[in-house]
């Protein structure tokens, strides 16, 4: 099969080399830094050895798969690769520096792709000789474990393109949904109410983190709570996805970033990695106890839910994806119970725009209004499915 390039050695960069490798396909992965290319030739290894623990796959296919995988300091490898994935530090100018790069070498129908989470894909090929070959390949954390891959062209991707990238990830086991290039995809925009709600009912003493993280997962039914969640993904990275968002919305009030996360990313409290986030991480510490109160549970969940819908109805309205891909992104890409939009005709429509008008009455904040979309299906009586 096709070599496949990875420019990046990171924990996403191995991730996807390890989903490609597994595939049938020979790899190369590409790092400036040789303690990177180490790290995560260790990181793959060890991510195989549990495989095989586990029973996944044998200790011959472990080690198949890690011959398949060249580890690299020179982009030149990349010449013969029709397609390469870059997963570097989320920063455009970066980003265009490596593509532009990048290009001097490859073929001219090599295709190059980008593993950002939220950045224009349009801004990274603007600067490229063939910018129809550039396009959003966006894997989740996890790469080897979580299914979902938003597909994302730029407004100069040839359609063929899109088609030759989505069918590649396909064949790779995985679960592609197609988005439009505005900021955070799918998945990223339409979960920022998750963190930044959570975060709001926190500072408002509503609730404490820990009882926040219980409702959402005892009384909503949410894998991780959403302060857990940030702490596993780390202040750091959550923080700066919601800023990007935030900055590229126009400063849009429904994305605005919270001053608390904000400190404890300048405190360098980043979560599970820093061992001190939301929560504490280090030996003998002791996680705080929920306040188990059944009527304050579900006014947290009913409040996070209703944004979370509104988010996604709103997504739908502006035609970032299909009805179909953002459900299958909430519950592919962040085990979200239920799709967004079925969850809502579950619950129905009125009462997610009495929510939404309710907090909007209470806050007369730009943040809380409904979107169009919501209040038009109530009006004419029309359900998501």
């Amino acid at each position: 099969m096709d070599t496949i390039g990875i420019l990046g050695a990171g924990a996403m960069g191995s991730g996807i080399a390890q989903v490609a490798a597994a595939a049938g396909h020979n790899v190369i992965i590409c790092d400036n830094y040789t303690l990177a290319l180490s790290k995560a030739s260790k990181n793959i290894q060890a991510s195989l050895k549990k495989m095989v623990e586990k029973g996944r796959i044998s200790e011959a296919d472990a080690y198949s798969l890690f011959s398949r995988i060249k580890f690299t300091d020179h982009t030149s490898d990349f010449r013969n690769c029709p397609l390469i994935i870059e997963a570097i530090v989320e920063d455009v100018e970066q980003k265009q520096i490596c593509f532009k790069s990048m290009e001097a070498v490859v073929a001219e129908d090599a295709i190059l792709a980008s593993n950002t989470s939220s950045l224009s894909i349009a801004a990274m090929g603007a600067s490229l000789k063939h910018p129809e070959r550039i396009i959003g390949i966006h894997f989740f954390n996890p790469a080897q474990l979580m299914r979902l891959v938003e597909i994302i062209p730029a407004v100069q991707t040839d359609p063929a393109v899109v088609q030759k990238a989505r069918d590649i990830v396909d064949g790779w086991g995985k679960t592609t949904v197609l988005a439009k290039d505005t900021p955070g995809f799918i998945v990223n925009r339409v979960a920022r109410p998750y963190y930044g709600e959570a975060l709001r009912i926190l500072e408002e003493g509503i609730a404490d983190l820990s009882t926040i993280d219980w409702a959402m997962r005892e009384v909503g039914g949410f894998r991780m709570g959403p302060f857990e969640l940030m702490d596993f993904i780390g202040n750091d990275i959550n923080y700066a996805v919601t800023e990007i968002v935030f900055e590229n919305f126009y400063y849009d009030p429904r994305y605005k970033p919270s001053f608390t996360q904000k400190r404890l990313v300048d405190a360098h409290y980043f979560g599970q990695k820093s061992q001190r986030g939301f929560y504490d991480y280090r030996d003998g510490a002791v996680k705080p106890e929920p306040k188990k109160d059944p009527a304050l549970g579900q006014e947290i969940v009913n409040r996070i839910l209703a944004m979370l819908i509104n988010e996604a109805a709103e997504a739908l309205y502006l035609n970032v994806a299909t009805r179909d891909d953002i459900d299958m992104a909430m519950t592919n890409g962040v085990n979200y119970p239920k799709g967004l939009l079925a969850w809502a005709d579950e619950i129905g429509i009125e009462t997610v725009v009495q929510r939404m008008d309710s907090l909007y009455v209470e806050y007369l904040d730009d943040r809380y209004r409904c979107s169009r979309l919501l209040r038009k299906m109530l009006r004419e009586n029309k359900t998501f499915y």
